[in-house]
């Protein structure tokens, strides 16, 4: 069984990036073990949080994982917010999960998905950097189709997860497209 550290911006992204790891993992054959290391919020202080993670790891007597997976909005910085953490010397291989701008908007993109858990689609988000827009997307699709979300609307993020044409919603956003495709080679691999 092979262990994935996962260290997160939020709850949000530990149900989406938790609910794609699990199911890649699933398609892949690869028996996986999730360790959550921590969560954090708080834009700007994930990178600096990940580095003290970082030390504070070297002294641990736990068990080493074979990959750690970093997850956090890029709000609308891209390859910037990428670079924050490709400096850090890390115990393991590690994979950035860096949704571009939002990890709600995500949930948004397949409306044939949405349509097969929720019984009604949603319309295909643009890309537009306004922070909550899409958890803000999210909810209004929710309550459209029946459904009472949390605040945040990613409650249902497995089951849309589950759903989702992954190669259809790479298509549609970069940053999800280079996750799968990044986190489905290591799976091969291993």
């Amino acid at each position: 069984m092979r262990s994935i550290a996962l260290f997160v911006e939020d709850a949000a992204h530990r149900k989406v990036i938790g609910a794609l790891v699990t199911r890649l993992a699933a398609e892949q054959g690869a028996s996986i073990r999730l360790d959550w290391r921590t969560s954090t919020g708080g834009h700007g202080r994930v990178a600096q949080k990940f580095a003290q993670y970082l030390r504070d790891f070297r002294f641990e007597d736990g068990p080493r994982h074979d990959l750690i997976i970093v997850a956090v909005d890029a709000n609308c910085q891209g390859a910037a917010k990428r670079k924050e953490f490709q400096h850090l010397d890390a115990p393991a291989p590690v994979l950035l999960a860096v949704p571009d701008p939002h990890i709600e908007r995500w949930l948004l993109l397949d409306g044939a998905a949405f349509r097969k858990v929720f019984g009604k689609g949603c319309g295909a988000p643009d890309r537009k950097c306004q922070r909550d827009l899409y958890k803000g997307r999210l909810v209004q699709a929710m309550l459209a189709a029946g459904m009472l979300p949390d605040f945040s609307g990613v409650d249902f993020a497995e089951a849309l997860v589950g759903a989702m044409n992954l190669d259809r919603v790479g298509r549609a956003d970069a940053s999800l497209k280079r996750f799968v495709g990044e986190l489905k080679t290591v799976l091969q691999g291993w």
